[in-house]
């Protein structure tokens, strides 16, 4: 075997185990939510259409060009697109998570977000692992223009929520995207927690530190 078969091998593997342990602990069920990384080779492998992210196969995982053009393994998703759309505009992307984990998709779905940054900050650990959160309108699921808006927003932003949708996460690696993903998850719960109780924010000055 190659150093680079071996490479996408080990790959392969760490796909499977992060996606399983996404569905083992609620953060995904049935088939929603896809999962991507970027190939030593440049090609990209991802979670196939219609497949279980707790019951994946290393061996038919699908993998696209980088122009999305079907190379092996299970049919891929079509939102496979919008994985590329980053990858394309964000050097710094090698991986993208994309769930419908209930307390992100929950806050998706709400009126009167700042299309800016949905989570004014209160934690430091947004601001930290990924800046502003935009939002991207709602569109349906595999529109063209949900890859458009994100080409748009992804040479400056880390992470995006899908309006009535759900949130989307780059990543250095796919393990980063996945934390990052989960301290996203977990944000959200807050706001839900907290409801209409009186939250004090962080100033300007804190979150200019934190993003020195």
């Amino acid at each position: 075997m190659t150093t680079l078969a071996k490479e996408e091998h080990a790959l392969r593997e760490e796909m499977v185990r992060i996606a399983a342990s996404f569905f083992q602990r609620g953060y995904a069920t049935g088939s929603a939510g896809n999962l991507s990384l970027l190939l030593p080779d440049g090609n990209i492998l991802a979670t196939p259409t219609g497949s279980c992210l707790g019951n994946l196969d290393p061996q038919r995982l699908s993998k696209v060009d980088p122009q999305g053009e079907w190379l092996s393994g299970d049919k891929p998703s079509k939102e496979v697109r919008f994985h590329l759309a980053l990858y394309h505009n964000n050097p710094c992307c090698k991986a993208v998570v994309h769930l419908h984990s209930t307390w992100s998709t929950a806050l998706s779905c709400l009126e009167g977000l700042d299309p800016q940054n949905v989570i004014r900050p209160f934690t430091p650990y947004v601001v930290m692992r990924m800046g502003d959160i935009p939002l991207v309108p709602y569109y349906r699921p595999g529109d063209d223009r949900i890859a458009r808006d994100l080409a748009a927003l992804a040479a400056r932003h880390q992470a995006f929520l899908l309006a009535n949708h759900g949130p989307v996460v780059c990543g250095e690696n796919l393990q980063e995207a996945a934390n990052n993903t989960e301290e996203l998850e977990e944000t959200a719960k807050l706001i839900f927690i907290l409801g209409e109780r009186p939250i004090r924010y962080l100033t300007t000055e804190e979150i200019a530190q934190l993003r020195r």
